[in-house]
């Protein structure tokens, strides 16, 4: 992978300079504590591109769905950032913190962004984290025989892909990616947090050999994944969605990268702090978290009467 290009440069120092207002994440029990790591990476032109997971389908939340890689965390004093490296590397095998990768390969932690509220009722912290694989002091590249293929667990994932991050705030396809151009993205407002929401659905392209499948999948997982092969067989370019929560913390972190608001419409606050401790007051995110847990039209009408 080359250097960043000068337009990525500006928007990783954006993002290093980011700092969030405060958040409500600490405040809640751990169980309902969860960081997914926004993982960019330099393509061959020096443009970010980010890293994405197909959730395996016999996963009991989110099943077949598009995600960043992350999850729940495992103590109170653990911190976003490691929850995010710990589940990264259940999941796609990138080592933890106080692992060493292969030079000249490091992870540069950038920054959080604001918590979002999951309708499982988990409070989710986006943690924005830079692959470097070129060491600018030396001008060492990676070397091509030095892999960071993911290894993952087929569990949890189906397939990983990567996605043009800039793309997240364009209402179509980057150039040359072939098809339709418009086929990138689709958007529409519904009532969510009893205000108008805007839902964002992005079909990603990708080409079978940019996917990243696990190795040694039991019958069912083969069978998990057979749907995305069949995909692939059918058209040289499958369109992966991208849609939810998900979206929603990618457009917001490319916002603040870029400094440019999308050209698609899209609601103006970063995350949910707000609404997560309306919800915290009158008795939601509890301790005791129930398989099936969901937030109901009432409690969002609930909270939403405190001021």
């Amino acid at each position: 992978m080359p250097p960043l290009n000068p337009a990525s440069q500006k928007a990783i120092a954006r993002l290093r300079n980011y700092t969030p207002p405060p958040t409500t994440y600490t405040s809640v029990p751990l169980s309902r504590r969860a960081a997914v790591l926004v993982l960019l990476y330099a393509d061959q032109k020096g443009d970010l591109r980010v890293v994405l997971t197909m959730r395996a389908a016999t996963l009991r939340s989110y099943a077949g769905q598009a995600a960043l890689p992350g999850g729940r965390a495992d103590t109170l004093s653990e911190t976003p950032f490691q929850t995010a490296r710990r589940e990264a590397k259940e999941e796609i095998g990138l080592p933890e913190l106080d692992e060493h990768l292969p030079r000249p390969f490091t992870v540069e932690h950038l920054c959080e962004f604001p918590a979002n509220l999951a309708r499982t009722e988990l409070v989710v912290r986006p943690c924005v984290a830079l692959l470097h694989s070129f060491d600018e002091r030396t001008g060492e590249n990676a070397d091509p025989e030095v892999s960071l293929i993911p290894r993952l667990d087929a569990r949890e994932v189906a397939a990983v892909f990567t996605a043009p991050f800039r793309n997240f705030l364009r209402s179509t396809d980057e150039e040359g990616v072939g098809g339709d151009p418009t086929d990138w993205y689709k958007g529409a407002w519904t009532e969510w947090h009893q205000e108008d929401w805007r839902m964002h659905q992005f079909f990603v392209p990708v080409r079978p050999k940019e996917v990243v499948k696990p190795k040694n999948r039991s019958e069912e997982q083969k069978e998990a994944v057979s749907q995305l092969e069949e995909q692939e067989k059918s058209s040289q370019v499958t369109r992966y969605r991208v849609f939810g929560m998900t979206a929603r913390m990618l457009v917001d972190v490319a916002r603040v990268a870029y400094a440019e608001e999308p050209e698609f419409e899209h609601n103006s606050h970063f995350g949910d702090e707000a609404m997560i401790e309306k919800l915290r007051k009158i008795g939601r995110l509890s301790p005791i978290r129930r398989t099936g847990d969901q937030l109901t039209r009432r409690d969002m009408e609930m909270a939403a009467k405190l001021s």
